[in-house]
């Protein structure tokens, strides 16, 4: 019977990302026929696996759980986890959805706006994979009015020193004197709230209304919805020809790195 890695089984049946379930592992919260399991370990999804003490599958070893998508509108002050640690309210237990589910990303706790949550692992992995350059839209609104020059420094990427890496170029305009619409298609810590202290300005209110084709819409703070299966197909679809442009891009590099060491 063929092996897979704990962290993506623990993935595949909807507990967590696969980042998720490494840190849980690492810290001792994941057991196999009762016993600790250890980082990097393959299993047949045969065995009796339990995360934090509750049973991971079924007698026969599978996950009977339908597939689950919603799109959530999460306020600010909510944390994008589903443990207590950051003593915030979380986002799970906000949305108290029957079927364990998990946020796919993070948005920041001072932030609001579209959340995707899934029990989809292989879903989850294909959003946050951040060379697939995948395209996510918000509204933020600064301490003071800004100039076409900011709007043009935001499109053009911008030098974030602290992380050592320059943003990618992306779609900025105005939507006010104080408020703009940005879309970026990469997921550095805290970017936009960087990006615009570097050229300095505040955020006041950062709000995220798109990720790829699914949209916030009429959602209200704390409400949320299962994703139509027409978006659900369309967000699929979009997630394979991107994989195969990102695929295709990286094997141009490796060939031209060949190219030029012979």
């Amino acid at each position: 019977m063929e092996e897979i890695r704990l962290n993506k089984y623990l993935s595949q049946q909807g507990i967590c990302s696969r980042r998720e379930a490494d840190r849980r592992i690492e810290a001792g919260e994941v057991t196999i026929d009762g016993r600790t399991a250890v980082m990097g370990e393959k299993i047949t999804g045969q065995e009796m696996i339990c995360c934090c003490g509750k049973l991971v599958n079924g007698p026969d070893g599978k996950n009977s759980a339908k597939p689950v998508l919603l799109v959530v509108y999460k306020p600010r002050g909510i944390v994008c986890t589903a443990s207590h640690k950051d003593r915030a309210p979380n986002v799970v237990d906000m949305v108290g959805y029957p079927t364990r589910i998990y946020p796919v990303g993070r948005l920041d706790k001072d932030s609001e706006g579209l959340l995707l949550m899934t029990n989809q692992g292989e879903l989850a992995n294909e959003i946050m994979h951040a060379g697939n350059l995948h395209e996510k839209e918000y509204l933020v609104t600064v301490d003071r009015p800004f100039s076409g020059e900011f709007i043009r420094n935001m499109q053009e990427g911008v030098e974030l020193r602290d992380l050592g890496e320059k943003t990618r170029p992306c779609m900025a305009k105005p939507e006010g004197e104080r408020t703009f619409r940005i879309v970026l298609t990469q997921g550095l810590n805290r970017q936009i709230r960087r990006m615009c202290e570097t050229l300095g300005f505040s955020v006041v209110s950062l709000k995220r209304v798109r990720i790829m084709n699914i949209r916030l819409g009429k959602l209200k703070a704390g409400d949320y919805r299962t994703a139509a299966p027409e978006e659900v197909e369309a967000l699929w679809e979009s997630l394979k020809q991107e994989k195969n442009k990102s695929e295709k891009a990286n094997q141009k590099t490796d060939d031209f790195k060949e190219r030029n060491q012979k």
